[in-house]
């Protein structure tokens, strides 16, 4: 395991709840606390100052939540949500968060996430690079990807669907699936929006392969894909043009 430092932000409007989560931290090496903050407001001037690598996230802060603090990152750190709420659990994993600790948790517990957010990052350090250098187009309608330490070169004909994975993502051919780092919104600068649409926050779609389109689901190949209400309406109008 690498001994880098990760930097790490504590949120919580409570006191008391700060110093739990300060405390476990205490046991660990190669732990950077940069700021402890009271709300979002002071969090969003921390992750500014900082760009931590990890935050630790209460739900149910004033004036505006944790939840709601989140879906204002563009590009959000790692997150362990830290609360007494477990019913907000669900939406938080469809934000991408790393683990949900429910407030009080234990020592053990906490481990647990830290486990999780030292191998994360890990990742996230070994994967460092040039987002340019990982997936290149080419004129002769094929992209390169980046898999594992080697380039693939995929044509873009035999491309089904492509699926994000938080920071990965996973592209669908006719013949295999390519795990690859890159985020979802760097695909498509690389592809044509007409034949490749995005029809859902975490999917793109080729539309030479689409077998059925209703009223919130697309059929690509056998994979039922949802359709996002913010993408149905482009993707419509694309769909009757073609």
């Amino acid at each position: 395991m690498s001994n880098k430092t990760i930097t790490c932000l504590v949120i919580d409007d409570e006191t008391p709840a700060r110093k739990v989560v300060l405390n476990y931290l205490s046991n660990l090496d190669n732990i950077n606390v940069a700021a402890e903050c009271k709300n979002a407001f002071e969090a969003i001037d921390a992750i500014n100052k900082y760009h931590p690598d990890l935050i630790f996230l209460d739900i149910n802060m004033p004036k505006l939540s944790g939840l709601d603090f989140l879906k204002t990152l563009s590009n959000p750190p790692l997150v362990i949500i830290t609360t007494a709420y477990r019913e907000y659990a669900i939406e938080g994993f469809e934000l991408n968060v790393l683990d949900y600790l429910h407030k009080p948790f234990s020592l053990n517990r906490f481990l647990q996430s830290m486990q999780k957010a030292r191998t994360q990052f890990e990742l996230r350090s070994s994967k460092n690079i040039d987002t340019a250098s990982v997936a290149t187009k080419s004129d002769n309608g094929s992209i390169f990807l980046k898999e594992d330490k080697k380039l693939v070169r995929v044509d873009l004909k035999n491309i089904l669907y492509i699926e994000s994975l938080g920071d990965y993502l996973k592209v669908i051919t006719k013949s295999k699936s390519i795990v690859t780092y890159m985020s979802l919104k760097k695909m498509e600068s690389l592809l044509n929006p007409n034949q490749f649409p995005r029809i859902h926050k975490s999917y793109i779609i080729n539309t030479a392969h689409i077998v059925s389109v209703e009223s919130n689901i697309v059929r690509v190949a056998d994979k039922i894909i949802p359709l996002g209400a913010s993408y149905k309406s482009s993707f419509k109008k694309l769909i009757e043009i073609t």
